[in-house]
């Protein structure tokens, strides 16, 4: 009421929006092209204690999926929805005239951090955004796709798909920022400190109050940068090669509960050697080049391990849905024998015992902030063991990923292993429906697409509880599969060219889609896609098909395309030129 002066008026104040009493925290940590067997706790022999005692205190989930590429499965997990359908079919670096290639989040598509943001949660995030167009990177805006426009309070890290580990380009909230002038800097430390920071911050401006942190690490994506010692300690651990490699993952699998015993591995992937087949120099040139990605799976686990400290260090970490995973499989991105550039696999990389003889002048370089360095494809199928193909490819070896989840007091049986499908786009209905959020139906006054995921809270307390899910499209860059109550069919495609090549007409792009073999496995007997029953079962299969295609037209997922168009600017950032320091 307003009356004439404040002795006749009674006034009212808008009421804050709030969260549930006594609401979780949710922690998303997002690690970058890490393949499927690439934890300690899904078979590896890398050290990650860290993500062991997560998976220990939690649950492993391992018919978990994602997309084939890094931006697509960001906008899943952040959303909830398919990412043709938030409209990032592909990459922010590429605009390519439809809806579901516009390279930007759709407004009708709000992110989890739009969604907290407006029920009471302060929302953080750091490390790789990946979801803003190459036309907003300019510090004077618009920022109309920059995280605080989609839903953060706070967030420090870079805007692009990958950077110097040692030299990285940074953003922090709505302005470009420079590094921290510290010796020893790097990257993943730097993001680190930050997320912990910003928890002391948020708690000490309301301590009620939940909150919501994104981790998104670079690592471990090229360049494969790390201190020296990470990778030394590797080089012996891989003098076997890969081929040993994989059949000791599997071993470890099958011990651990992760793979039905009668588990197979598949043939080595195409443009994969045999180890025994290349000369000694070559092989421990191969070593050291995967040593630094080894390296800096244990750096990053190390300091994850230090955020998990500082969590439980203020009481906040048994009061947190804490969620670990990768947004796609192992990368094939080295090509077959590695680089100390990998820049090239835009441009094309050279003949193998050219990349290989740089790798042996530099070899004790490996890991420094002046190479771009990345592994042989062998290693990235070693990674992905026992799964076939890997990054921007659907079958399993691209869209598979480890998933630790962690919720004290719901899981029925801590260390426990799930096996019921599901999907990037779950993971947000989940957090949903933990905290006692809702999906809002309109946001900033733009309506909003429903969700596509399903919470998979019920598998918390419900090891055999069969999956809720029924039906999963997959595509990328014309890699198409679908997945329906236990059955996967999976046409691959010619792999992605060079865009730069196709752009600059030096190389055709491969369209004729028509002329794809689709294969078919029954995963709930066959889960790493070794016995195609396209032959055997061909009405499922045109059925199963059939589907893909609607699922697409649904999804806003054609048209098919296979080569990207519209490049909008660089692929790889940070600072390669100013020596060493």
């Amino acid at each position: 009421m307003i009356g004439r002066t404040f002795a006749d008026s009674a006034p009212t104040f808008p009421e804050p929006e709030r969260a549930r009493p006594g609401a979780p925290n949710v922690v998303y940590v997002l690690y970058d092209d890490l393949g499927w067997s690439d934890l300690g706790c899904f078979g590896s022999e890398i050290s990650t204690p860290t993500a062991d005692r997560l998976a220990a205190e939690g649950l492993r989930y391992t018919n978990f999926h994602v997309t084939p590429l890094c931006s697509p499965t960001r906008a899943c997990l952040l959303t909830g929805r398919n990412h043709h359908a938030t409209g990032m079919g592909l990459l922010p670096n590429f605009a390519m005239g439809y809806p579901g290639y516009r390279g930007e989040l759709h407004h009708s598509t709000a992110t989890i951090g739009e969604m907290a943001q407006s029920q009471g949660y302060t929302t953080l995030g750091v490390g790789k955004w990946h979801l803003t167009p190459m036309n907003q990177f300019t510090g004077a805006g618009p920022f109309a796709q920059w995280p605080l426009q989609r839903g953060f309070d706070r967030y420090y890290g870079t805007p692009d798909g990958m950077t110097n580990q040692w030299r990285p380009d940074l953003i922090e909230d709505n302005h470009w920022t420079e590094q921290p002038d510290e010796p020893g800097y790097h990257f993943t430390a730097d993001i680190v400190d930050k997320a912990i920071g910003y928890v002391h911050d948020h708690r000490n401006g309301d301590a009620t109050k939940p909150f919501f942190l994104y981790v998104a690490f670079c690592a471990p994506h090229f360049p494969h940068h790390v201190p020296r010692e990470y990778v030394d300690r590797y080089v012996p651990v891989f003098e076997k090669g890969w081929d040993a490699t994989r059949e000791d993952r599997l071993a470890r699998q099958k011990e651990l509960g992760l793979v039905a015993p009668d588990t197979e591995l598949p043939p080595r992937n195409p443009g994969v050697r045999a180890w025994d087949d290349y000369a000694p120099e070559d092989r421990a040139a191969m070593v050291r080049l995967q040593a630094a990605y080894a390296g800096m799976v244990e750096h990053t686990d190390e300091h994850l391990g230090r955020l998990v400290a500082a969590l439980e260090e203020m009481g906040e970490l048994d009061n947190t849905l804490f969620v670990l995973m990768s947004d796609n499989g192992a990368s094939q991105e080295g090509g077959e024998v590695g680089s100390m550039n990998a820049v090239k696999f835009f441009t094309g990389y050279d003949a193998p015992d050219q990349e290989l003889a740089a790798v042996r002048e530099h070899l004790d370089e490996i890991g420094e902030e002046q190479w771009v360095n990345t592994y042989a494809i062998g290693w990235s199928m070693a990674g992905n063991t026992p799964l076939k193909l890997w990054k921007q490819d659907t079958h399993g070896g691209g869209v598979r990923s480890p998933l630790i989840v962690r919720w004290p007091g719901e899981v029925a049986d801590p260390g426990g292993i799930r096996t019921q499908f599901h999907h990037a786009i779950d993971l947000t209905p989940t957090a949903l429906e933990v905290t006692g959020m809702t999906a809002p139906t309109s946001v900033k006054g733009v309506e909003q697409r429903p969700l596509d995921g399903e919470s998979l809270r019920y598998t918390f307390a419900s090891p055999d509880e069969p999956t809720r899910r029924t039906v999963q499209y997959f595509e990328m860059n014309g890699q198409r599969a679908i997945w329906q109550d236990g059955w996967k069919a999976v046409a691959h495609h010619e792999p992605m060219l060079s865009p730069v090549l196709v752009l600059t007409g030096q190389a055709a792009a491969v369209t004729d889609f028509d002329a794809d073999r689709w294969e078919l496995y029954h995963l709930d007997t066959d889960w790493n896609e070794v016995h195609d029953l396209a032959t055997e079962e061909p009405e499922r299969l045109a059925a199963m098909v059939e589907l893909w295609w609607q699922e697409a037209e649904r999804n806003d997922a054609l048209p098919l395309g296979a080569i990207i168009g519209g490049m909008n600017g660089p692929i790889i950032t940070g600072r390669y030129d100013q020596g060493p320091r």
